[in-house]
């Protein structure tokens, strides 16, 4: 039996979904065993990992790296470090920017190989993972030839789950020289939003080409402010400078797992279906029948994005008497 150690970050002093995941995937490739937990610098977090699997949580003070501070490299060697001296065979991590950026130095230190984005990872020797590639256009099946598997799983892959239970917790100072401390992410400036978190919504109506405009997007931004939707986009229209970035869903912006998303003038390029795959269920609405986004669409609309969403929101007011 292997033993595990997942990296978690955190958000607002406690772990954050994606890490969760990770959680709950370490858990079920321990089997029954000793699942490690590692937190850097936000020791408040700490506490609240017993209940979704972790048995013993290590958290790393150092005076450079408190809750608002990340390191990568300094992050990577201590990952690294408990890791070797755990003799852990799985260190798991949240497929995160920080998460990859992370595990991947530690991989890199150690002189492994590493996986990204898995989907699905089954212990054994070799460890075998499935695994997202060619932004979200095919699963790779692969083993992980190495004394110590590394790797991510993908957002929204798995589902977190509590397992009850309580964790042992331990704080330690790691070995740190003045290079793993170069460089620093000090600060972090929140998107404007103004409105619903793109990760975090249930209902997401987002807007693409088939807007036309800046100006396009208005039926769009009203019948999310009807549903209590949070407003999203494809990289299309981010190109052109229609919306911002924080708002593009797809591999290269926002990974999202909605209860609803409506997909309004949107193709469906493979990037895009990548960052919302996740989503329960996909209403599309497009004037072209043969539109990607059809394939992977629960319900389907055909027509003019200006004339199908005015419609369903004046519905909406009717129906509410509004």
């Amino acid at each position: 039996m292997a033993t595990v150690l997942v990296l978690v970050t955190t958000a607002d002093g406690a772990a954050d979904k994606v890490s969760l995941q990770a959680l709950t995937l370490g858990r079920g490739l321990a089997a029954g065993g000793p699942v490690h937990a590692l937190v850097i610098g936000d020791e408040g977090a700490a506490a609240g990992l017993g209940p979704w699997g972790a048995t013993h949580v290590h958290v790393a003070r150092h005076p450079e790296l408190d809750a608002g501070t990340t390191a990568p490299d300094a992050w990577g060697r201590i990952l690294d470090d408990l890791a070797a001296s755990l003799g852990a065979g799985i260190v798991v991590g949240p497929g995160t920017e920080t998460g990859n950026t992370v595990v991947a130095r530690a991989a890199a230190r150690a002189g492994l190989p590493f996986a990204a984005n898995c989907t699905s990872v089954a212990a054994g020797d070799p460890v075998t993972v499935t695994r997202v590639r060619w932004g979200g256009s095919l699963l790779e099946e692969a083993a992980i030839h190495a004394d110590r598997a590394m790797l991510t799983v993908a957002p929204h892959a798995i589902v977190a789950s509590e397992a009850g239970g309580t964790a042992a917790v331990e704080a330690f100072t790691p070995a740190l020289d003045d290079a793993d401390l170069a460089v620093r992410v000090v600060g972090t400036v929140p998107a404007p939003t103004g409105g619903v978190s793109l990760a975090d919504a249930k209902v997401v109506v987002s807007g693409g080409r088939g807007a036309g405009s800046a100006e396009g997007f208005a039926p769009i931004v009203d019948l999310a402010g009807l549903l209590g939707a949070a407003v999203g986009c494809s990289r299309a229209v981010t190109i052109a400078g229609w919306r911002p970035h924080t708002e593009q869903v797809g591999q290269t912006g926002t990974k999202i797992a909605p209860d609803l998303y409506i997909a309004c003038g949107i193709s469906g390029a493979t990037q895009h279906l990548a960052g919302c795959k996740g989503a329960k269920r996909i209403l599309a609405i497009n004037k072209d029948p043969e539109a990607t986004i059809m394939s992977a669409a629960d319900y389907a609309v055909i027509g003019d994005l200006h004339e199908v969403v005015p419609a369903i929101s004046a519905e909406i007011r009717r129906v509410r008497g509004l």
